[in-house]
């Protein structure tokens, strides 16, 4: 198995395993290299035995930290511990800014936008569409493309705004868009070959990105402006509220997505949210949504149809009229395969890493340093019995969604959206997979056959 059955000892792994002694006795050229592969072959044990022995892995390639409050402190410091990194891959996004003026500022503007009051709202929508393309399916799918990528990529057009595009397309410029800012790094030991190629894809589908989002607020803009003059023009029928709802709320309804939302905001010039700043969040809302999504979906479904009992304790969740105790499945199954094993920082300074401790560690400006988030989803200083599924654990010990000042914008639309897709395919009679989920040697899932039964 690509990673271990929760039940399994690490304890009975590490007496045959032992990582670091292998790890010590290779050569600078092999060191990290057996890291990688240990981290995406086999993580949970190797990442026990760091947090045991050496919870602190300074390697040739980068440092590992792998302890729950030293990930936490690392991702606790944004301007110490910068995203350096991405400024390369994403330009001048708000994620590329640590702590400063534009960040705080953009950040706090798109979140509320993305109002958390719609959630219900949001939930209803993602269990409408998926369910309209399971029915669609007829009772068997390559899940990945036909469901993952396509359920998201759909609500980006519905509740983002980001319509009038060929749902492939968003797949496509957000794929690229992620397989570059997160999967093409020293660390990622990639052929040079594909690094080219990934940069020069991403590079072609950002044109494309770019042409569509000028057309996007273009039309946008022209509509909503023409409906608030409408408004203004028609402002004696707000007085007669009835009248207003019977015979023009049609008509003149406010169109209401997200990008909307934002061409109908007047912004004072000291804000400095002008319409280069609105569209580059308006792409940001696409890039962060679809594949994310998607490989968390996957995997989850993936995790669970491979766990006999623990899918029979799912289906019964998935039925009941309350999505918490599903949902809590979701989140701990996400414990096990999450969406990436670590965060990466670079030192801005030099500084040092759990000071005070036996393990206290110098880290040299310039390093690179991997926030280990799946190692301390399974440290024992916050999971009681950490390699035991126990749904409903603290929601605030989970790096689902990140940590720190970099936690992702969409994290309350993700948390009804992974699960809701999540659920409305166990709730399918008979749901198996017709074969593993494949990542074509790639890190992200690229297929996955699923069937079901049609018969009511």
């Amino acid at each position: 198995e690509k990673l271990m059955t929760p039940g399994t000892p690490f304890a009975a792994r590490l007496e045959t395993t032992r990582y670091l002694e292998q790890y010590d006795a290779a050569s600078d050229a092999e060191k990290f290299a057996l890291v990688r592969r240990w981290m995406d072959t086999e993580p949970l044990p190797f990442f026990a035995e760091l947090r045991a022995q050496r919870p602190v892995l300074v390697t040739p390639v980068c440092t590992l930290v792998t302890r729950l409050l030293d990930v936490m402190d690392v991702l606790s410091q944004p301007t110490v511990f910068t995203v350096e990194l991405y400024q390369p891959k994403m330009k001048d996004y708000l994620m590329t800014h640590d702590d400063d003026a534009l960040h705080t500022r953009e950040k706090s503007i798109m979140r509320g936008f993305l109002n958390r009051d719609d959630l219900p709202k949001v939930r209803e929508l993602v269990a409408q569409i998926s369910r309209g393309i399971l029915d669609a399916a007829g009772g068997r799918m390559e899940a990945v493309n036909e469901y993952c990528r396509m359920a998201p990529a759909r609500l980006v057009q519905e509740y983002f705004g980001l319509d009038g595009a060929d749902p492939k397309d968003l797949i496509e410029w957000s794929y690229w868009n992620q397989y570059n800012a997160f999967h093409n790094y020293p660390f990622d030991l990639i052929s040079d070959e594909l690094r080219q190629h990934i940069v020069a894809r991403h590079e072609e589908v950002n044109k494309q990105l770019a042409m569509y989002l000028t057309g996007l607020i273009a039309r946008k803009l022209v509509h909503v402006k023409g409906q608030q003059a409408g408004h203004f023009l028609l402002w004696p029928v707000y007085l007669v509220r009835k009248l207003w709802r019977l015979l023009l709320r049609k008509k003149y309804e406010l169109q209401d997505d997200v990008v909307s939302r934002m061409l109908r905001t007047s912004y004072p010039e000291a804000v400095e949210f002008d319409i280069q700043r609105l569209g580059l969040n308006a792409g940001g809302l696409l890039i962060g949504a679809v594949e994310t999504t998607s490989q968390a979906v996957a995997q989850v479904i993936q995790y669970l149809l491979d766990r006999e009992a623990l899918l029979a304790e799912a289906v019964a969740a998935a039925r009941r009229q309350d999505p918490k105790e599903f949902d809590g499945i979701v989140w701990e199954a996400l414990r096990f395969v999450p969406i990436g094993a670590f965060l990466f920082r670079k030192a801005a300074q030099d500084c040092a890493l759990a000071r005070g401790t036996a393990h206290e560690t110098v880290v040299r400006a310039g390093t690179i340093v991997l926030a280990v988030t799946q190692s301390a989803m399974f440290d024992a200083a916050a999971f009681e019995n950490p390699e035991e599924f126990i749904p409903g654990r603290n929601w605030y010990h989970y790096f689902h969604f990140g940590f720190g000042s970099h936690e992702c914008l969409g994290k309350y639309v993700g948390m009804v959206m992974i699960p809701e897709m999540v659920r409305q395919v166990l709730l399918r009679p008979g749901i198996q997979a017709r074969g593993p989920l494949d990542y074509k040697s790639g890190p992200l899932p690229e297929q996955y056959e699923l069937s079901w039964s049609t018969n009511a």
